[in-house]
């Protein structure tokens, strides 16, 4: 988790990276502590990667929307700045819908 205690993706890799090298470890030496301890910030490093990607893709949804309706209403009012920041924003949205679509 990142210092606000919201899901972190480099966060999560870390922890499910670190989970796979305990476990490895545990199996090496036949420590059943270290396996355990291994797979669980393993699962625990997944869940936070997933819930960082999930919470990504929603933000891109909302930017997206947001910015559909920006450039509609710059449309309709002939505001080409509104319309144009619109675009940007609706772009943005889907790029970071893009990145976070694997969930």
């Amino acid at each position: 988790m990142s210092s606000n205690g919201s899901p972190d993706k480099t966060s999560g890799q870390y922890h499910s990276t670190k989970g796979n090298v305990v476990e490895v470890v545990g199996n090496l030496t036949g420590s059943t502590s270290w396996q355990e301890s291994g797979k669980k910030e393993h699962a625990e490093g997944e869940a936070e990667y997933k819930a960082a990607q999930a919470q990504g893709y929603v933000e891109g949804t909302a930017d997206r929307v947001g910015g559909y309706k920006d450039s509609v209403v710059g449309a309709v009012t002939g505001d080409k700045a509104q319309e144009t920041s619109g675009n940007i924003q609706k772009e943005k949205g889907k790029a970071q819908q893009e990145v976070n679509k694997n969930v």
